[in-house]
């Protein structure tokens, strides 16, 4: 019963998460936007390593995130091996996929990269820093796989979209991402909350950031997270 809760609290942050995403983007505006390459590159290197576990039977061993290893790359490829199964694979890959996606219409390609990388190197350093889950962790299911880097993503959806929305239903949905975090890391010790709320909050400061940048100097991503009403639209002039 008690796995069963913890999939599906796990299940619905990530559907909060992505509507999230879909809100800030624009469900309407995804048919004519450009392909997200950064989206698409991650999501090869996810299924490419899937493959290499099934082809080499030494990849987990070689590639994994073990803190009894050594290796400086492990922390990198260990995001591109999968330990959950069959079903634990494609759901990963799946939400990977699609955050990412929405990640690089909202946030922009090099931003989104740059979020990535947060999202596989700060958590277990937050961690460290608070003195949160004992340090690094040596349980062997936290060796392997994309979904922590995936949640630290998607919550930087929520909070684009908790700052730019003046929707009462989408604050609430986004604002809600935190809170069932924070309370999935209390209860159920579901690292998958912890780390939404770190993403969530890096997200925030981001927004916060390229809000406040001088208009001469921002870029396209400030402009697009800027709250609507904000947003000054040009008309012509009556003659």
């Amino acid at each position: 019963m008690d796995g069963l809760l913890f999939n599906a609290t796990t299940a619905a942050l990530m559907v909060m998460m992505i509507n999230s995403g879909l809100g800030a983007v624009g469900r309407d505006s995804l048919r004519g936007r450009s392909v997200p390459w950064v989206a698409v590159g991650l999501t090869v290197l996810a299924v490419a390593g899937v493959l290499l576990q099934l082809c080499w039977a030494g990849a987990m061993a070689a590639l994994d995130d073990d803190p009894a290893k050594t290796g400086w790359w492990r922390v990198f490829t260990s995001v591109f091996m999968q330990n959950g199964g069959v079903a634990g694979a494609i759901w990963n890959i799946a939400t990977l996929a699609f955050v990412a996606a929405l990640a690089q219409w909202l946030w922009g390609g090099r931003l989104t990269a740059l979020l990535v990388v947060a999202g596989i190197l700060l958590p277990e350093r937050i961690d460290t820093l608070l003195g949160l889950g004992g340090g690094p962790s040596t349980d062997p299911r936290n060796f392997a796989g994309s979904s922590g880097a995936t949640y630290f993503l998607g919550a930087t959806l929520a909070a684009a979209l908790l700052t730019r929305t003046r929707i009462k239903k989408q604050q609430v949905l986004a604002a809600c991402v935190p809170t069932l975090g924070l309370l999935m890391w209390c209860t159920q010790d579901n690292g998958h909350g912890l780390v939404a709320v770190y993403g969530f909050t890096l997200g925030t400061l981001i927004w916060a950031v390229l809000r406040w940048m001088p208009r001469s100097g921002t870029p396209q991503a400030a402009v697009a997270l800027r709250p609507r009403s904000a947003r000054q639209v040009k008309r012509p002039s009556a003659k």
